[in-house]
């Protein structure tokens, strides 16, 4: 496997030299991804370090790389570009290796890799070589980028038809990292030389101004027609997109014809082969095309070999045979592009969720404007019963909300107005799900007014599209394997045909029976099915996994969440539901559950600390609307609880220790067996003595979540034989919710850097584990497992960037889902492989043997639609 190392110039702030542990984090996070060899940091006593990364290409991507490190604090120069563009005219996943060996090939280009639904990424060193220059490159390829004016991929929004980047776009893309993305119709030199110009002018900035590429002069309607040209005419041709399925159907049309007639006495015989002639025009009008292009690069592919077999045909006579083999193998194209298609649609439907305008509330009247002209803090009305236009916050209005788009939940989600909306700008992050909206998501039946928090292009489910897309252009473990087998297959095919030819030097028979068998050997062993087999199951599974509210990024992540025996989850937000709640209230000493309820929400009313709101919230839930005695003069006392005065006496609130070391009577054996009795049950509490009088205590708990415990039991039937639960928690607390929802390994009092040194031991012990968190606090961890496994993905960026895997609902339910999507995709990839090296094991001794050419056609175009087809039934996968 390719291994490459960079030097990347890394800006470390504030830290005064490189044994700091903020670089002992970093050097962590990335050693322990998973085709990361080292990292460390070459210092050369300037303020500016070189973090040098030894890393497998095939396996991560420079891109991730560069966000990982952004995720443990270093700020990242951006030396090295990176480009995600979708583009016209790759045609099958053969197509698409050529296109990147010629793309690997360029100076400067770091790794680069072509996906057949068109996806092609690359990193490239911006001293050495410019994203004119790529673009360029393509275009001399006949692969003309594709751009969409009205895409949610979009960096730029269009006013009178001129691209115009806001300032505030600008501040937020300056240090966010992001790639450069382009999106759908042909560029022109002009615009490529001034996307250069800006390239030049800014090597070294932070961040490209991001999208660049994606400008162009075009008014939305001309786009919009672009478009629909470029995506008629993807394959080039008379027909349109159907122009290679026609021309092979007229191919078969004229070899049935010419066949029939060949039977007829009457007719002249060179009436058959002026048909059979049409028959090799029109069947090999695209071999021809694929065939001249892989060998212009230097390789020879399958398309190749095919065209040396039908002309080995027409040099023998046999003109049906080689008409036969052009028309099955042309057919077969069409039905892999079919295939493909409808693999790829699953994924481009998710750009259709979202409504390309929205109504803008200004002064009181609103106007309807395109999305792209939406900037945040607009105020956007959505009507009852449609599509919501824009991420935001309810400032006015009650509604249920589809949310299945996003997240796959198939319940509507009840959402609220957020009761402080002057403090949106502040705390956008932090406001809870049941007052946010996504784009895409559909309203109920009560009319919503929305604060935009995110542009158009920054949406969930434009990240969303954005990221799946970049998981196309992604290889999994398998499609390396196959890579790399048919790189000696091919060549191995080559040489056997060549000696076959000399087969009538040591058997009895004319040279002209020898190479006809050269040739039927040639079609027999060509890996058409191996091809593919896996691409098309890993774009299948990928599309699924989206329409079902999970973002997986490419093949590698989702074959490898199938062979998982091990899963460390995060517990606070991930197991439980991430808040406290008051669960228990015991009085003391003849006090009533009215009195110390009342005395512990006046006191810790006053105060900000998350178990006060717990007590407050909860506790006036159960006073329903009794009267409050007010509170006054609260002092904190850290690590303790509080005191106030209440109606002229003190109050204390507060752990045991507390009562240990403040004034008055202490707590009696039998009070202190209670609260040890509580907290046995992994509970935080709170003691309340009024005066000199205890009343009772409260327990606060972070409860488990509901389908918590069903979800550890299907994993455990499912065969993951060892969960653990990782928490900064004190063990008692760890051991309670373990024992209440069924897992086995407890593991309590961490800090984030022990978190990773679990998920190492396990990985060290099982082999393979997958890390469950919500991708901002546990990113490190994640970042040390095999998979990571980021929950309640929908609105957080971080989550998005950090996780292999992505749940987008804040719900744990759906990863049973998401493990068995990939059970089945690797099980649908082992059954294409085995089909097609079957076949290819079966038909070469078969035809070595005597089997006729056109036998061997049907066996090898059989297999290939075979294997798509499998794979295709990926996309009706049910949990």
């Amino acid at each position: 496997m390719e291994k490459l190392t960079l030097n990347l110039p890394v800006l470390l702030p504030d830290i005064p030299d490189v044994k700091d542990k903020c670089v002992t984090r970093l050097i962590s996070t990335l050693e322990g991804r998973e085709g990361i060899l080292r990292a460390h940091i070459k210092s050369n006593g300037e303020p500016t370090s070189q973090l040098c990364i030894h890393f497998e290409p095939d396996v991560i991507s420079l891109h991730r790389i560069k966000n990982l490190a952004r995720q443990a604090g270093a700020q990242l120069h951006d030396t090295f570009g990176h480009l995600l563009v979708e583009v016209s005219g790759i045609r099958h996943p053969r197509h698409a290796r050529t296109v990147t060996r010629r793309l690997q090939r360029l100076e400067g280009v770091v790794d680069a890799y072509a996906g057949a639904t068109g996806w092609v990424r690359i990193e490239f060193n911006r001293s050495m070589i410019t994203k004119y220059n790529i673009l360029e490159m393509l275009e001399a390829m006949n692969l003309p980028v594709k751009q969409r004016a009205n895409s949610y991929q979009d960096s730029i929004t269009l006013v009178d038809g001129q691209p115009e980047s806001s300032k505030q776009d600008q501040e937020q893309q300056k240090g966010s990292g992001e790639h450069e993305e382009t999106s759908e119709s042909k560029y022109e030199s002009h615009q490529h030389k001034e996307l250069a110009e800006k390239d030049d002018e800014h090597p070294k900035d932070k961040h490209d101004h991001g999208h660049n590429d994606a400008e162009h002069t075009h008014k939305h309607e001309e786009d919009e027609e672009s478009h629909e040209h470029a995506h008629d005419h993807d394959h080039g041709g008379i027909f349109g997109e159907k122009t290679e399925l026609i021309f092979s159907l007229i191919c078969g049309g004229l070899l049935t014809t010419g066949f029939g007639l060949s039977y007829v006495s009457t007719v002249p015989g060179w009436v058959s082969l002026a048909l059979y002639i049409g028959s090799y025009f029109f069947g090999g009008y695209y071999l021809v095309q694929e065939a001249y292009t892989e060998v212009r690069a230097g390789n020879f592919e399958i398309d190749f070999l095919m065209l040396i077999a039908a002309v080995g045909a027409a040099i023998l006579g046999e003109w049906a045979e080689g008409a036969l083999l052009l028309f099955l193998f042309s057919l077969g194209h069409s039905l892999e592009h079919y295939a493909m298609g409808r693999a790829r649609d699953a994924i481009k439907g998710l750009a259709d969720l979202a409504p390309k305008t929205a109504l803008r509330k200004t002064d009181g009247a609103t106007e309807e404007v395109l999305v792209e002209k939406l900037q945040v803090g607009d105020i956007i009305v959505i009507k009852p019963n449609s599509k919501i236009s824009a991420d935001g916050v309810i400032i006015n209005g009650e509604s249920s909300v589809n949310q299945a788009p996003i997240t796959g939940e198939s319940v509507p989600v009840d959402k609220m107005e957020y009761e402080n909306p002057e403090s949106i700008d502040e705390d956008v992050d932090s406001i809870k799900d049941k007052y946010r909206v996504f784009a895409g998501t559909i309203n109920g039946n009560g009319s919503l007014e929305v604060k935009v928090t995110k542009l158009a292009k920054d949406s969930t489910l434009s990240r969303l599209i954005k990221l799946v897309n970049e998981a196309e252009a992604q290889k999994s473990p398998t499609q390396q394997f196959t890579d790399k087998f048919e790189k000696y297959f091919v060549p191995a095919v080559l040489g056997l045909v060549v000696l076959l030819n000399f087969a009538f030097l040591v058997i009895n028979e004319p040279f002209s029976a020898s190479f006809y068998r050269a040739m039927a050997v040639l079609v027999a062993a060509s890996p058409c099915a191996l091809a593919i087999s896996t691409p098309s199951a890993v774009l299948s599974g990928v599309g699924r996994a989206a329409r079902g509210g999970v973002l997986i990024k490419g093949g590698r992540p989702l074959e490898n969440l199938g062979i998982l025996k091990a899963l460390a989850f995060d517990k606070t937000g991930t197991l439980t539901e991430g808040e406290p709640k008051l669960t228990d209230v015991i009085t003391f000493e003849g006090a009533d559950e009215q009195e110390l309820l009342r005395t512990a929400v006046a006191v810790e009313g006053l105060s900000d600390h998350p178990l006060a709101d717990a007590v407050v919230r909860d506790g006036k839930q159960r006073l329903d609307g009794i009267d409050l005695p007010e509170a006054e003069d609260l002092e904190s006392i850290t690590g303790r609880g509080v005191k106030a005065k209440l109606n002229g006496s003190t109050v204390h609130i507060g752990n045991a220790e507390l009562f240990e070391e403040a004034d008055g009577i202490k707590l009696s054996d039998d009070l202190k067996q209670k609260v040890e009795k509580l907290e046995g049950e992994g509970k935080t509490t709170m003691i309340v003595r009024n005066g000199d009088r205890y009343l009772g205590m409260l327990g606060l708990m972070d409860t488990p979540r509901e389908d918590a415990k069903d979800v550890i039991q299907k994993l455990r039937n499912m065969g993951l034989t060892h969960l653990i639960m990782l928490t900064g928690d004190n063990q008692r607390v760890a051991d309670a919710v373990a024992k209440e929802i069924g897992i086995d390994d407890p593991k309590g009092n961490l800090l984030p850097e022990d978190k990773v040194e679990a998920v190492k031991k396990l990985r060290e012990s099982e082999g393979h584990v997958a890390m469950v968190g919500d991708g901002v606090n546990d990113a490190p961890a994640m970042a040390n497992s095999t998979v990571g496994i980021a929950m309640g993905a929908a609105g957080s960026d971080v989550a998005l960037e950090t996780a292999d895997v992505a749940l987008m609902a804040d719900k744990i339910s759906v990863l049973p889902f998401a493990i068995g999507l990939s059970r089945k995709t690797k099980s649908i990839i082992k059954q294409n492989l085995w089909i097609s090296l079957g076949m290819v094991a079966i038909l070469v001794p078969a035809t070595i043997l005597g089997l006729s050419m056109g036998w061997a056609v049907i066996g090898h175009e059989g297999s290939t639609v075979v294997v798509v087809f499998n794979a295709l039934r990926l996309l009706g996968y049910k949990a």
